[in-house]
C-alpha cells in the first residue's frame, strides 16, 4: 500500500512538474532522490551483546555491525568435541580389536589347514569309495558340505514327521493299554537295575569282611556285624523288583498281538530310525567341517566381522560428531552480522541487550554515493530523451547547487492513470518512466529529497 502511494505521489509530481519551456524548448521534470537500500537482518536468534553502528554512521563492507550471544552454542560445541574425542577413542579400540581378531583368525585357519592336511592328501590316494564311481577327490569339500546340510535338513523333516505320527497314534484310545504297559515295563526295568546294583554292592561289602588277610579285618568286623541283615534286605528288594518286572513283561507280551499294538511298535520303530538318521547326518556333517570349514575358523570369521562392524560404528560416530561440529561452527559464525556493502546506516531498529529473531530487520544501509531519480515523461516528449543524456538536478536544500544526472534506463512500456485513452488530450496523461543516476560524491543529496530536473541546458 505504501509503495502504491509512493508511486502515485511520484506520478503526480511528474505529471504536474514535467513541463516544457515554450521559449527555450527545454524539458523539465520532478522526482524524488532514491537509494539502493539494503535491509540487514540476522540469520540466528539471540541477545545482542555488541552493537557497533548507529544511524548516520558510514560503514565499510565486511565491517561488524552487531554480535549475538553465543554461550549456548559454545557449550554445545564443547559437548560435540567431547563426543568426537570419545568416538576417536572407540575407533582406535576397534582397530586394535580388529587387528587382534585378524591375527587370531590367521592362527586358527593355519591350524585348521594343518590338521586337515591328512584328509586332503588321503583323498588323492583313495580310489572310488564303495559303490561310487567317482574318486574321493571328485567333489570339493564345499560341495560335500552342501550335500551334507541338505541331508541334515531332510533327516530333520523326517524326524518331525515321525514324531507327529507317533504322537497321533499315542492319542488313540486303542493304544492306551499298550502305552500304559510300556510305561510299567520301563519303570520296572529301572527299579530292577537299581535293586541289582544295591545287591551287588552289599555282596562286595560282605566279601571284604571275609578277607582275614586284610590288616583292617578286625576293625571292619566290629563295625559291620550287621552285614548279614544288609544282604538280606538287598535280596528282598531284588526279589520284589524281579516280581514286578516279570509281571510287567507278561502284561506287555499279552498285548503284543493286538493290531493297535503293532501300529504303536511300527511308529516307534520309524521314530527310532528317524532319530538315528538325523544323528548320523549331523555326525557326517561335522566330519566334513575341517580346514577352512571348521567351526573354529567360522567362529574366528564371525569375530572378525563383529569387530569390523564395531569399527564401522565408530567411524560413523566420528562422521556424525564432525558434522555436528561443522554445523555448530557455522551457526557461531552467523552470530556476527557484517555490513554487506559500503554505505551509510539509514535506520537502526535494535538496541544493545535486545533479543532479536532471525529475518527481522535490524538496520538499513544504502550507498549514498550511488543515488537515482525516477521521473515520468509524457508520451509526446518521450522521443526527446535517449540513454546517456544528462540533466541538471536541483533540490530545495541547496538552491544554488546543481548536480549532473545521467539517463540510465527508459521504460519500454507507458503508464497512465485512466483505464482507456481515446482522445488526444487524454494521451497527454500517458507517461514513460525515466531513471537517472546522480553523482553525489560530496554527500549533499539524501534519499527522499524532492528534486527538479532540466534537460537541454
Amino acid at each position: 500500500m505504501k509503495k502504491t502511494l509512493w508511486i502515485i505521489l511520484i506520478l503526480t509530481l511528474a505529471l504536474v512538474g514535467c513541463t516544457a519551456d515554450g521559449e527555450s524548448g527545454m524539458l523539465e521534470a520532478s522526482g524524488v532522490v532514491e537509494a539502493n537500500i539494503v535491509v540487514i537482518a540476522p540469520e540466528m536468534a539471540g541477545r545482542i551483546t555488541e552493537l557497533n553502528a548507529d544511524e548516520g554512521d558510514a560503514v565499510a563492507a565486511d565491517e561488524i555491525l552487531f554480535t549475538l550471544e553465543g554461550e549456548l552454542l559454545e557449550a554445545q560445541l564443547d559437548a560435540a568435541n567431547a563426543t568426537l574425542k570419545s568416538a576417536h577413542a572407540a575407533q582406535r579400540s576397534a582397530q586394535v580389536g580388529l587387528d587382534a581378531a585378524n591375527a587370531q583368525y590367521t592362527l586358527v585357519l593355519n591350524a585348521a589347514l594343518t590338521a586337515d592336511e591328512i584328509n586332503r592328501t588321503t583323498d588323492w590316494r583313495i580310489a572310488a569309495p564303495g559303490r561310487f564311481d567317482q574318486p574321493a577327490w571328485y567333489f570339493t569339500q564345499a560341495e560335500e558340505l552342501a550335500a551334507a546340510e541338505v541331508e541334515v535338513a531332510d533327516a530333520n523333516a523326517d524326524l518331525a514327521a515321525a514324531e507327529k505320527a507317533y504322537t497321533e497314534i499315542s492319542l488313540e484310545a486303542d493304544s492306551a493299554d499298550f502305552l500304559a504297559a510300556e510305561i510299567k515295563l520301563a519303570n520296572a526295568r529301572a527299579a530292577y537295575l537299581v535293586a541289582r546294583d544295591v545287591y551287588s554292592r552289599s555282596m562286595a561289602t560282605a566279601d571284604r569282611n571275609l578277607n582275614k588277610s586284610d590288616p583292617d579285618y578286625k576293625d571292619r568286623q566290629n563295625k559291620d556285624d550287621n552285614i548279614d541283615e544288609v544282604i538280606d534286605a538287598a535280596v528282598d528288594v531284588l526279589d520284589e523288583s524281579k516280581s514286578v518286572l516279570d509281571a510287567a513283561e507278561q502284561e506287555y507280551k499279552d498285548l503284543l498281538g493286538r493290531e493297535s499294538t503293532k501300529a504303536v511298535l511300527e511308529a516307534r520303530a520309524v521314530l527310532t530310525v528317524a532319530h538315528e538318521r538325523r544323528d548320523l547326518a549331523l555326525d557326517y556333517l561335522r566330519s566334513l567341517e575341517t580346514g577352512v570349514f571348521s567351526p573354529n575358523v567360522a567362529a574366528a570369521q564371525t569375530n572378525v566381522a563383529q569387530v569390523e562392524a564395531a569399527l564401522g560404528q565408530a567411524n560413523t560416530a566420528i562422521e556424525e560428531a564432525e558434522a555436528q561440529i561443522a554445523l555448530l561452527e557455522t551457526q557461531m559464525k552467523k552470530l556476527i552480522t557484517y555490513a554487506p556493502i559500503d554505505g551509510v546506516v539509514l535506520t537502526r531498529s535494535i538496541e544493545l541487550g535486545e533479543i532479536i529473531q532471525p529475518g527481522l530487520s535490524a538496520m538499513t544501509i544504502a550507498p549514498l554515493d550511488e543515488l537515482t531519480v525516477t521521473i515520468y515523461i509524457p508520451e509526446d516528449r518521450y522521443g526527446e530523451i535517449s540513454l546517456g543524456d544528462v540533466a541538471m538536478l536541483t533540490v530545495d536544500s541547496f538552491p544554488e547547487e546543481s548536480f549532473a544526472a545521467t539517463v540510465v534506463h527508459i521504460a519500454d512500456q507507458a503508464e497512465y492513470t485512466p483505464r482507456n485513452v481515446q482522445t488526444k488530450e487524454e494521451r497527454q496523461t500517458t507517461v514513460f518512466a525515466i531513471k537517472l543516476s546522480v553523482e553525489n560524491a560530496n554527500g549533499m543529496l539524501k534519499p527522499g529529497m524532492p528534486t527538479d530536473l532540466v534537460f537541454g541546458e
